[in-house]
């Protein structure tokens, strides 16, 4: 996902795709302790994703102010 997509967003469409992504984030981390998660590698992609999120929404409500 890209940052310039995210901008795209409003603030409500993007805390809940954050909110999205963090439970898809805890669910791989269960899937990884049971030995279930094949791609490891989406928990780093995972995780960037929710930084840009978190990002984007932050950069969002301060030109709000």
């Amino acid at each position: 996902m890209k940052a310039s997509e995210l901008r795209t967003l409003s603030v409500t469409e993007l805390e809940r795709k954050g909110a999205e992504l963090r439970d898809q984030l805890f669910s791989a981390r269960i899937r990884r302790a049971t030995e279930q998660l094949e791609d490891t590698a989406s928990l780093g992609r995972l995780r960037k994703d929710i930084a840009r999120v978190e990002t984007v929404l932050t950069q969002k409500r301060e030109a709000g102010k």
